[in-house]
């Protein structure tokens, strides 16, 4: 009798959800231990896994959705305040702007990192070439 060939162990199915939580939280989407940044922004390869989470691309998204969310989130419901429109102009840039920018600051890492588990998570899985 002839056995069946062997089936390639393809890994396991990656989790879009798990990609992004995992990224959110600044470390590698592969094995959720190592830490994805080795600066503020610059990504890097997992000290625990291996995994080279450098290679995905983040581009403009990080920064395009964390405006989107601070914009909607926090400047939008601002606008309702009537103290943003009868104080003296000078007083309320000199509070809000620096709050906005360390807002942009605090959120930028988190995007990004999700924006990396994103792509860690919807990258084609290639089947193992049978040796």
């Amino acid at each position: 009798m002839t056995s069946a060939p062997a089936i390639p162990h393809l890994p396991a199915a990656k989790s879009v959800a798990q990609g992004l939580w995992r990224g959110a939280k600044g470390r590698c989407p592969e094995c959720g231990e190592g830490r994805i940044f080795r600066k503020y922004l610059k990504v890097q390869a997992c000290e625990v896994c291996g995994n080279d989470n450098a290679r995905y691309p983040t581009d403009d998204l990080p920064p395009y959705v964390t405006i989107l969310l601070i914009g909607h989130l926090v400047v939008a419901p601002l606008l309702f305040f009537p103290w943003i429109w009868q104080a003296n102009t000078l007083l309320v840039l000199s509070i809000v702007m620096p709050a906005l920018l360390l807002l942009i600051l605090a959120f930028l890492p988190v995007v990004k990192g999700a924006a990396v588990g994103l792509h860690w998570a919807i990258e084609p899985r290639h089947e193992i070439e049978e040796a």
